[in-house]
């Protein structure tokens, strides 16, 4: 049972953690796009900050809803090592 939960912690935690990254994407990257657009609209360097931070954003969020139930089981795990016993067999 401990098992259990500390996996379902460990899913709650990476909501969390995605949930504050992606709010501090959207007020950091507003007040930037603001900054951005007020004293230097020749040039759009805002759009690195919001896409490199986006890639990071993007991965939580796959980390925290997508692949957890693919890469986070025991089955999957045991699946994996079957594979890789059968390779080193041959």
């Amino acid at each position: 049972m401990s098992d259990i939960r500390s996996r379902a912690e460990e899913r709650v935690d990476n909501k969390i953690k995605f949930y504050r990254n992606l709010a501090a994407y959207v007020v950091v990257n507003s007040i930037l796009v603001i900054v951005n657009w007020l004293y230097t609209p020749e040039f759009w360097w805002v759009a690195f900050p919001l896409f490199f931070w986006g890639i990071g954003v993007l991965k939580d969020f796959l980390k925290a809803f997508l692949f957890i139930a693919t890469f986070d089981s025991e089955e999957y795990r045991e699946r994996k090592i079957q594979e890789e016993m059968e390779k080193l067999g041959k």
